[in-house]
């Protein structure tokens, strides 16, 4: 199956959201919902892992034939709930595009220390949980990568702007 390079990031959230997966956008797709004018191949969700969520997720994931990427001759690997459990970081292609399962950033904080820096973003009828601008310049700082550390002055301008947007209403 050919898979596409570049996620389609509604329809992964609208499957994630349909199977009653409990997230939280982080990466470069935050910036996207934000309003960043940057581009982004893959989604990045922090998900909550108690009770039946780590099942649920994986029956999303697995609605989505997501695989482990690189996908190498002999290496069709599927997540499962014991990866999902291990909170490591999954990078997985799907036949929506690619998308980044963290248990924990490079920091360590997981779904339970990022929620209080969620905010509910609604579009049509998505409800979508994203990491503040704060939240995530601050994750962009600390990763270490050039990627990254590019992205800081464009969410550091935006955040000028909403809050002159918010001083001017």
């Amino acid at each position: 199956m050919l898979r596409p390079a570049t996620a389609n990031l509604e329809a992964l959230i609208r499957a994630l959201l349909d199977a009653e997966v409990s997230f939280i956008v982080v990466g470069g797709a935050a910036a996207v919902i934000h309003g960043a004018p940057i581009n982004t191949r893959d989604l990045d969700i922090v998900p909550r892992l108690l009770g039946d969520d780590a099942p649920r997720l994986v029956a999303a994931l697995t609605a989505l034939d997501a695989r482990f990427r690189p996908i190498l001759p002999g290496r069709d690997i599927a997540p499962t709930v014991e990866h999902v459990l291990a909170r490591g970081q999954l990078n997985l292609t799907t036949r929506l595009g690619p998308l980044d399962v963290l248990g924990r950033l490079h920091d360590g904080r997981g779904f339970d220390e990022l929620e209080a820096h969620a905010i509910e973003v609604v579009d049509g009828d998505l409800r979508i949980h994203v990491i503040d601008l704060a939240t995530l310049i601050e994750i962009k700082r600390s990763t270490g990568r050039v990627r990254d550390h590019l992205a800081v002055p464009i969410l550091e301008a935006l955040r000028k702007q909403t809050e002159r947007d918010d001083d001017a209403t």
